[in-house]
């Protein structure tokens, strides 16, 4: 089963920093990630204090996100091939339109947002604390087994990665995984990896 990343994995850049870059408190989202590296507060909390600093609509957001969101060569061919499922820390409202611009159709697991003029708040698509790192995270949404192959490149990634068979990484998950003494395989497109997987 092959298991992919959004954010930073199938996009060049992570789209959550680039819509809070543009749109949220940019320094109050960057003290907050600081804090969750710091073991300070868990992902989920991240996300909603960084997301409560939006106040921009959402149209206003989804068509920018559309303009400026890049997908790594090779998507359609991935998921043409290997019908992979997307696990995302991300939301719906801003996936589902970039997917639909690149004509893709993909399984996607993501949380959903709205936008309220006061700030944007999260619904979790599971809040389940995970045993292993004691966070709600991604393993417990894929199917844990001898065939779990996971391609990641952060924060997120990092106790499924653990669990998977096989690991394509880069960026931060490649630096964690270094520290843990964890064999990967690097990606710069998704292009390499299909032909990894052949």
């Amino acid at each position: 089963m092959l298991v992919l990343d959004w954010d930073g994995t199938i996009t060049e850049r992570d789209s959550l920093w680039m819509v809070l870059e543009r749109f949220g408190d940019w320094e109050e989202c960057r003290r907050l990630g600081e804090l969750l590296y710091a073991g300070e507060m868990t992902l989920h909390e991240e996300i909603e204090r960084q997301f409560a600093t939006m106040r921009a609509p959402l149209d206003e957001v989804v068509e920018w996100a559309v303009e400026n969101v890049v997908v790594r060569p090779g998507l359609p061919e991935l998921v043409e091939r290997f019908r992979p499922l997307v696990v995302s820390s991300g939301f719906h409202e801003l996936i589902d339109p970039i997917l639909e611009r690149e004509g893709v159709e993909v399984e996607l697991l993501a949380n959903h947002v709205e936008a309220h003029p006061d700030g944007w708040r999260v619904t979790w698509r599971d809040e389940s604390v995970c045993p292993v790192c004691g966070q709600a995270c991604k393993r417990a949404l894929v199917p844990l087994g001898d065939g779990l192959v996971y391609v990641g490149d952060g924060y997120s990634d990092r106790c499924v990665a653990l669990a998977a068979k096989r690991v394509f990484a880069r960026r931060g998950l490649a630096e964690y995984l270094d520290e843990q003494g964890i064999g990967y395989e690097r990606f710069d497109d998704l292009h390499g990896i299909a032909a990894a997987l052949s």
